[in-house]
């Protein structure tokens, strides 16, 4: 969401600025939504005057004894009233149209994000590690033929149950999954300074309108019959924790994470990775979420992404980070960076998570301030939010990484303690 006043006052800025993420010019069409909303809220004041006028009238008409006169002026503040009521009803329309218009536009991008159409148009900013080097002649397997030659995948029993883009782990696959979670949880609260926090996992149409994903990608969602949604990251609650509140500046930054399942109907997604688990309507994801000053934003969105990165360090993993374009990024995003995992099975790197930073775009749509130290005024916070990590993709990189000869699994040390001191799954 925008503030309509800059939108006027940047009028060439901001269509500049949409056309480097693909977009059609839509300043003049705000304006003049906000124009005709200007103009009818001045006639009702006016008509607010009028009827004040008017009224005072009536009691000097009937002083005089000009009781026709004083009959004239209360028709008309009949006439007035009538029209105020109306006229509120048309101006609520009228709002209702620019937030509207206003709802389905991105966020603006950062100036020193990379402009182009797509995923081919990233820019990389750095690589950590290196791909590993198997012992074996044969190619590395993917992650669902280890799962399933080791009894631990299921795909078929899934779909009996709930379809395609589902999995049944089982026994030390299941516990793997389980103790890259808590892994992630316990970095990221014990090292990392975030606080844990166990969110709903339904919430209603606000909290998704305040992050973005209302209105415009409803069809992403699962929605119940109690229009409750599932949510399809836990940046949803998170961020909304905030939402309607003034915080003090010493409440800043907010720093808060969640491991949840999320869900999403992956809609337009008809055949893209339908083979394992990298594209399921259920999983699991460890989320961040900062909340900020704008003047520390950008340093924020750097420390989340070390925060992220520090979980593929220390499960020895390959990855690199890619700053996205303006055609790539997320639409309530700045700048993200995507970190991009090698998984050897697909002889590629894969996302396994986003970073972004999002400046005051959600902020407005869930009017979230803070008030400075040196002003009484409030402002609007910053938000960012990242994955760190997603779990199943962890699982199919530490599974694809970490096979051996013999089909099995070695695995990773920090993982060992949640594991009982497993060393191999197999």
């Amino acid at each position: 969401m925008f503030d309509i006043k800059w939108i006027r006052e940047n009028a060439d800025a901001f269509d500049k600025a949409l056309a480097k993420r693909g977009y059609e010019p839509s300043a003049a069409n705000l304006i003049a939504l906000d124009d005709s909303r200007r103009s009818h809220i001045t006639k009702l004041q006016e008509a607010q005057e009028r009827r004040n006028a008017a009224s005072k009238e009536i009691g000097k008409a009937k002083g005089s004894g000009d009781d026709a006169r004083a009959q004239e002026l209360i028709d008309e503040v009949a006439q007035i009233k009538a029209f105020i009521q109306s006229g509120e009803e048309e101006e609520r329309k009228l709002i209702g149209a620019l937030e509207e218009a206003m709802a389905v536009i991105p966020n603006l991008p950062h100036d020193d994000v990379p402009e182009g159409a797509d995923e081919a148009d990233n820019v990389l900013y750095r690589t950590h590690g290196d791909k590993p080097a198997f012992t074996f002649n044969e190619a590395p397997k993917e992650h669902y033929e280890l799962g399933e030659e080791l009894g631990g995948m299921d795909f078929s029993a899934a779909a009996k149950l709930s379809g395609s883009r589902f999995v049944i782990l089982k026994g030390q696959i299941a516990r793997l999954e389980r103790a890259l979670g808590q892994f992630m949880i316990d970095m990221h609260t014990q090292e990392n300074g975030y606080t844990e926090v166990s969110p709903p996992l339904l919430v209603h149409s606000d909290p998704l309108y305040g992050t973005g994903q209302l209105p415009k990608f409803e069809e992403d969602l699962f929605k119940t019959t109690t229009d409750h949604y599932l949510i399809p990251t836990a940046e949803v609650p998170l961020t909304n924790l905030v939402a309607g509140e003034i915080m003090s500046e010493d409440q800043l930054p907010l720093r808060v994470t969640a491991l949840t399942y999320c869900f999403r109907s992956e809609a337009g997604s008809a055949g893209r990775d339908t083979r394992g688990m990298l594209r399921q309507h259920q999983f699991q994801k460890c989320e961040l979420v900062s909340v900020t000053t704008p003047e520390e934003s950008l340093n924020e969105l750097e420390r989340m992404l070390g925060c992220a990165e520090m979980i593929l360090q220390k499960l020895g993993l390959h990855y690199r980070v890619m700053t996205l374009c303006t055609g790539d990024m997320g639409f309530g995003a700045r700048k993200t960076y995507d970190i991009e995992v090698w998984l050897p099975g697909q002889d590629t790197f894969r996302e396994i998570s986003s970073c972004s930073v999002c400046g005051d775009f959600q902020a407005r749509r869930m009017n979230a301030r803070f008030r400075p130290a040196d002003s009484k005024q409030p402002v609007h916070v910053h938000t960012l939010n990242g994955s760190g990590i997603a779990v199943g993709r962890a699982l199919i990189a530490v599974l694809e990484n970490y096979q051996n000869a013999d089909g099995t699994i070695t695995v990773p040390d920090v993982l060992r303690p949640y594991m009982g001191g497993l060393e191999k799954i197999g």
